[in-house]
């Protein structure tokens, strides 16, 4: 029972990711609902849950606090670390294309290749400047994303699983609520694979990951029981690099190109729905 409901959340999870993929002409618009379904289901979700579970405290701070906040220094040092990386790599390149390009034109270009090359300068300087603004973006931050989005839904299953486990109507409230927030993970999965760069095979690719996640996590509950602390840590784990991802990263995109009071609009919108789905689950 508990894995044909769990299709459910299979079929919802693909609709989020194809609504996605159609409205990319709006993509501050997108950006701006992803934005806010992800600080819904962090702040009203994740996090209160993540609070209930891990009730223990460490030094006076709720384990879950804590965790939340490591989860966000996380993924922050993460997208920093390849940034790093990628912008060394990309700097060592670009000195040896242009060293390259100078030495080859020198042979018999001298004068003309020295105005070509401070023209080229100034194109790459104003051509290029978008680019530059997101060139520390790094894809493997957005499949990282993905990856943990598909993580959250598989521990969805699982809850499906052991809900049936403890009685119908307990199932069946819980096989809606994750239900109807598994559209926001399927939009939020393919829009966070998308906005660093990553092809959009990939970004197909993690998007069926992510629906096919629930019924693996339901199928697997009939064999496995995860702690209720263990759970609560990871939820608090996960929120925290979540909200980094919406804060630092969605949300100023949004914002940056088309600051419009739409992308506001949709973000609060993004919230509204998240808090509707959790009162309606109870």
């Amino acid at each position: 029972m508990a894995v044909f409901v769990a299709l459910g959340a299979f079929l919802m999870t693909l609709a989020g990711g194809w609504t996605a993929q159609r409205v990319t002409d709006r993509r501050h618009l997108v950006l701006g609902l992803a934005g806010g379904l992800m600080l819904g289901v962090v702040g009203l979700d994740l996090l209160p849950e993540a609070l209930r579970a891990a009730d223990t405290e460490i030094h006076g701070v709720p384990a879950a606090l804590l965790l939340f906040v490591a989860g966000f220094l996380l993924a922050h040092l993460v997208e920093r670390l390849l940034a790093a990386r990628r912008a060394a790599h990309g700097a060592v390149e670009h000195t040896a294309v242009r060293h390259g390009a100078a030495d080859h034109g020198a042979a018999d270009h001298g004068a003309v290749r020295h105005g070509a090359v401070e023209q080229a300068a100034v194109g790459h300087d104003a051509v290029g400047h978008d680019a530059a603004e997101h060139r520390h973006r790094s894809p493997e931050v957005g499949l990282t994303a993905a990856a943990a989005m598909v993580g959250h839904s598989l521990m969805d299953g699982v809850a499906i699983g052991a809900s049936f486990q403890v009685g119908g109507g307990m199932g069946t409230a819980v096989a809606l609520a994750v239900i109807a927030h598994d559209f926001a993970d399927g939009f939020n999965t393919f829009t966070l694979t998308r906005l660093y760069g990553n092809a959009r095979r990939k970004a197909l690719a993690m998007l069926f990951a992510d629906a096919v996640a629930p019924v693996a996590g339901a199928a697997a509950s009939a064999f496995l029981t995860i702690p209720e602390d263990v759970l609560g840590g990871y939820l608090a784990l996960f929120g925290g690099a979540l909200l980094y991802l919406a804060a630092a990263e969605i949300l100023p995109e949004a914002h940056h190109a088309h600051p419009a009071r739409s992308t506001l609009l949709c973000t609060v919108a993004g919230v509204a729905f998240i808090w509707l789905v959790v009162g309606v689950a109870g």
